[in-house]
């Protein structure tokens, strides 16, 4: 669905009140402390409700393969103030992450970072993607070819090494079975979660969180959609339900 402006605006920045906590910066490392990296952004998904709740860490999986990684720690997503450092990095990286083959995706369970936190003193203070903020198999399937609004909830690179939080609206458009944003993004945007919009029954707007950047291809990004995603999980993690 293609939205006006100022409508697109006004969502860019409520995704931004809402989820600006999910997100995480992450890169790859050469070495320890190496200057060999490979920018991306991660967020926090929670699968499930209840007792049944399952937390990931998602991102592309193009970000997740080398010896070592890390994780970064914004202010806002730990507390109390100051208590954390800057990043977690990590040894092993790609083996921590779970590679479903043929979506693009990676996951994290996320008990380790909650351990990490409790051992370090600080807490995690996060607002994940809920699964029911997360698109269903039909809201995907009901994308149309026509172009419509997509919000990317993102951090960038800026020059001087920081990762900065940026809402960049774009356009995506169904493309065979894949849906696609049409415009390539800046660095460190992949592995971001991606967001659409369509008409209730009512005639309100539902916002959807479709899925995650993968890397450039063809002047554009295909999503990871959340259909694929949650299938990949469910077939890597069978039992848990």
């Amino acid at each position: 669905m293609l939205l006006d402006p100022e409508t697109e605006n006004d969502i860019a920045s409520e995704l931004c009140k809402l989820l600006g906590r999910a997100i995480l910066p992450v890169g790859q490392l050469d070495v320890p402390g190496g200057a060999g990296r490979g920018f991306g952004t991660a967020f926090f998904f929670q699968e499930g409700g209840g007792q049944a709740v399952r937390e990931y860490l998602l991102t592309a999986d193009a970000v997740t393969r080398a010896p070592y990684g890390e994780i970064g720690l914004r202010p806002s997503v730990t507390e109390p103030p100051g208590a954390a450092s800057d990043g977690i990095v990590l040894s092993d990286f790609a083996a921590r992450w779970i590679h479903p083959p043929a979506v693009g995706a990676a996951a994290m369970p996320t008990e380790g970072l909650h351990e990490h936190a409790e051992g370090e003193g600080w807490r995690w203070r996060t607002q994940p993607v809920t699964d029911e903020a997360a698109a269903s198999a039909d809201a995907v399937a009901r994308i149309p070819t026509e172009p419509g609004s997509a919000f990317v909830l993102a951090l960038g690179v800026a020059a001087d090494g920081s990762r900065p939080l940026e809402a960049v609206i774009e356009r995506l458009v169904r493309d065979g079975d894949d849906i696609r944003v049409t415009t390539e993004l800046p660095d460190g945007h992949v592995g971001a979660p991606v967001f659409g919009v369509e008409a209730t029954a009512g005639g309100d707007l539902a916002v959807h969180c479709l899925g995650l950047v993968l890397p450039p291809e063809g002047g554009g990004h295909r999503i990871a959609t959340f259909d694929r995603i949650r299938a990949a999980l469910a077939a890597a993690t069978p039992g848990e339900d």
